[in-house]
C-alpha cells in the first residue's frame, strides 16, 4: 500500500472536542452567562431538530432488526445519488486534508481513522496532509491535492468560512469532497458527516443536573473558551435548559482548558457560595482537575458532567461520583473513509451524514473504563474491536 504522510507531530494541547471555528473578534466575558436568545449561536430550530436526533432510530432498522455499528449509522438521512463518480475495479487512492492533530481528540480520531483504512485492501493510497490548525497551509494543502490523484477528497476544516471556497475549488475538479467534523458554507461536497451537534451535548448535561440537583441548587459552569461555535452551542442549549430548571447557574468561568486555573476558579466559588451543588462543563479536558478541586477542599463531590476521557471515567468509578458523560464520539473517525468507499462504489449516502451522538451513563461507565488505555484516550472511538488495539492508540 502506497502512503504519503507528513510528520505528524502529536502535542497535548485544549481538548476542544475537535471545534474549532471563526472566532468572533469578542467573547463572553467570563462569569456572565450569554443571552441565549440574542445569541448568534443559538438557532431554535437547529436545537429542537437537534434534541429529537437524540432518540431517532437509524434509517433501515425501523422494525427492531440488528442496527449497523455506530459509525455507519444514519440518523433522519436525504439519500444523494453518487453514481456518477463510480470509478470500478478497487485500487482507490484516497486523500485526506486534516484540519490539526494538536489536541488528544484529534489524536485518537486520526489513529482511528489510518486503522479504519488498513481494513478496506481496495485502499492502496491514503496521502495524507496536515494543516496544523493553519488555515493558510490547508488551502495550500487542499489546492495541492489536485496533482495527486485522488480518487476522493476527505477534509476536516480548520474553520468553516475560510476553507469555504477552497473546498468549493476542490469540488470543481470533479474529486467526490468528503467533509466531516467541522462544515462549510456550501452544498457542494458529497456528504457531510458529523455526530448531532453541539446543541444535544450541551442539553445532555444540563438535563442530567436538572434531574439530579435540588431546586435552588448551586450549579457553576465551565467552559474553555469563547467564539468558538460547538462550544457556543453546547452552552447555550444549557443555559436554556438550565433557565428553566430551578437551579442557581452562579458563575460561568473560561478555564482556557488550563488545570491550574480549573481548580482555583472552583475554589474561589466554593469559598464565594459555601457549597457547589453541580457542575456543567462544555469539554471534558480538566474535568478531573474540577474533581481534585473538591477532594483539595474537603468538599463533598457534586453531581458533575464530564466527557469520555479515560481519566474522567477512572475518576468517576473510583470515586463513586454522580455523573454522566455527554460525548462527540471519535468513531466518527471511521466514517469518511466508509463513506469515501461507497461514493466510489456509486453507492448512495446521506447529503447530511447524521451520526449517533451516545452519552456514557451509570449504567456502562465500568463498560468504558480501560486502565491500560492512556489518560486522554477518549473511550468512544469504536476502535476496540479494530485488529490493530490497542497498540496505535497507545
Amino acid at each position: 500500500m502506497r502512503r504519503t504522510w507528513t510528520s505528524l507531530a502529536l502535542v497535548g494541547a485544549l481538548a476542544t472536542a475537535g471545534c474549532s471555528s471563526d472566532l468572533p473578534a469578542e467573547g463572553p466575558t467570563a462569569a456572565t452567562p450569554p443571552d441565549r436568545t440574542g445569541s448568534e449561536f443559538f438557532d431554535r430550530a437547529e436545537y429542537e431538530r437537534q434534541l429529537a436526533l437524540r432518540t431517532a432510530t437509524p434509517v433501515g432498522f425501523e422494525d427492531g432488526g440488528p442496527a449497523p455499528a455506530p459509525w455507519e449509522q444514519m440518523l433522519d438521512p436525504e439519500m444523494v445519488d453518487t453514481s456518477g463518480y463510480a470509478k470500478p475495479g478497487g485500487d482507490h487512492h484516497l486523500c485526506f486534508s486534516n484540519a490539526s492533530v494538536d489536541n488528544p481528540w484529534r489524536q485518537v480520531g486520526f489513529r482511528t481513522m489510518a486503522e479504519e483504512v488498513k481494513l478496506h485492501p481496495e485502499i492502496t493510497g491514503f496521502t495524507v496532509l496536515d494543516a496544523e490548525a493553519k488555515d493558510d497551509k490547508q488551502i495550500s494543502d487542499i489546492q495541492s491535492f489536485a496533482s495527486r490523484g485522488c480518487d476522493a477528497l476527505i477534509v476536516s476544516p480548520n474553520t468553516t468560512a475560510t476553507l469555504t471556497p477552497a473546498v468549493e475549488a476542490a469540488c470543481a475538479t470533479g474529486v467526490p469532497v468528503i467533509v466531516f467534523d467541522r462544515g462549510v458554507d456550501s452544498d457542494c461536497p458529497v456528504t457531510f458527516i458529523h455526530p448531532i451537534g453541539g446543541f444535544a451535548f450541551g442539553a445532555d448535561g444540563a438535563e442530567f443536573l436538572a434531574e439530579e440537583v435540588e431546586p435552588g441548587g448551586k450549579v457553576l459552569a465551565l467552559r474553555i473558551l469563547p467564539g468558538v461555535d460547538v462550544l457556543e452551542q453546547r452552552w447555550t442549549a444549557a443555559n436554556e435548559i438550565l433557565a428553566g430548571s430551578g437551579l442557581d447557574v452562579v458563575g460561568v468561568e473560561f478555564t482556557d482548558g488550563d488545570a491550574a486555573r480549573t481548580k482555583s476558579i472552583v475554589n474561589d466559588h466554593l469559598q464565594r457560595e459555601g457549597r457547589i451543588d453541580g457542575v456543567w462543563m462544555d469539554a471534558g479536558a480538566t474535568a478531573v482537575a474540577a474533581v481534585e478541586a473538591f477532594q483539595d477542599a474537603g468538599a463533598p463531590i457534586p453531581p458533575f458532567v464530564g466527557e469520555d476521557q479515560q481519566d474522567f471515567l477512572r475518576t468517576w468509578v473510583a470515586e463513586g461520583m454522580t455523573a454522566v458523560a455527554p460525548t462527540y464520539p471519535t468513531f466518527q473517525w471511521r466514517t469518511p473513509v466508509i463513506a469515501a468507499l461507497r461514493v466510489l462504489a456509486g453507492e448512495p449516502v446521506p447529503e447530511e451524514w447524521v451520526l449517533p451522538q451516545p452519552k456514557v451513563t451509570r449504567d456502562d461507565v465500568r463498560d468504558f473504563v480501560d486502565h491500560d488505555m492512556p489518560p486522554l484516550h477518549y473511550a468512544m472511538c469504536g476502535c476496540e474491536a479494530m485488529p490493530g488495539y490497542p497498540g496505535p492508540w497507545k
